[in-house]
């Protein structure tokens, strides 16, 4: 039933991928109701998912890097339904399933472990910790997306050809505001996580913390450039793709050494 859940859940995310190629290429770009429905079911499932196993790990399931793919993608999601009902009908739902689907389609075609890893011993700040930092990254994801959207409409924008794609995107002051909000959330959870991680007063790896604290720095230098010098939004968006895909990148780094 598990696994189960988790197949379909995948099979929408790519559903709504595919129905937003097919009418990409045909040229009929109409983002709406099947793509949000889409993303809604599989949120539904990868929330069902998550929870039985939870109960099999009897813990918040992020013992693994299995897990940690999973859960990635279901904070992608989860940060994509709460950003407001203008953003949930527009391209941006279209552009955030193929990320969710690429988290899970590593998830289950990587050499990696999916059997669950039951906790023995619980800390609720660790738990508070690992959660927290994981939903941080689906707020810098969704930033990625929104700054991946921001770059390709200035594009479309510079070169003086617009196609039917051009009109389906959200405004591109909204995408500059939303990118920018986004890193701010992103950033604010991560630093909470990091107090919830000392608070634990649980000893960690000194390399795993000095990878975490560098993409918290690197998003942190961001925010505080943009605040004194006038970072322009194209620049902002560039980092916002840059950093996650760093972030994503190390991740499977960061939990090998959590085990170490």
């Amino acid at each position: 039933m598990e696994q189960i859940t988790l197949y379909l859940a995948t099979l929408c995310f790519m559903g709504s991928f595919a129905y937003t190629v097919i009418a990409l290429v045909a040229g009929r770009v109409r983002p709406g109701w099947f793509n949000l429905a889409a993303i809604l079911t599989g949120f539904a499932l990868l929330s069902g998912f998550l929870y039985l196993r939870g109960q099999v790990e009897g813990s918040c399931p992020l013992n693994s890097l299995f897990d940690v793919l999973i859960f990635q993608s279901w904070a992608l999601v989860l940060i994509y339904l709460a950003v407001g009902s203008t953003y949930r009908l527009s391209l941006l739902g279209a552009f955030t399933a193929p990320l969710a689907f690429l988290l899970l389609l590593l998830a289950l075609v990587l050499p990696i472990s999916r059997a669950p890893v039951p906790r023995v011993a619980l800390n609720p700040w660790i738990e508070f910790h690992a959660a927290l930092s994981i939903i941080a990254y689906g707020a810098f994801g969704l930033a990625c997306v929104a700054g991946a959207m921001y770059l390709l409409q200035e594009r479309q924008l510079k070169s003086h050809k617009a196609s039917p794609l051009l009109y389906s995107l959200p405004p591109i002051h909204d995408l500059a505001a939303v990118t920018r909000r986004l890193i701010w959330l992103g950033f604010g959870l991560l630093t909470i996580s990091f107090i919830s991680g000392l608070l634990s007063q649980v000893p960690v790896n000194s390399l795993k913390f000095t990878a975490s604290l560098v993409i918290w720095a690197a998003y942190g230098i961001i925010l505080l450039v943009q605040r004194l010098l006038p970072l322009s939004p194209r620049r902002v968006a560039a980092w916002a793709i840059g950093i996650f895909a760093f972030a994503l990148l190390s991740l499977p780094v960061i939990q090998h050494l959590s085990k170490q």
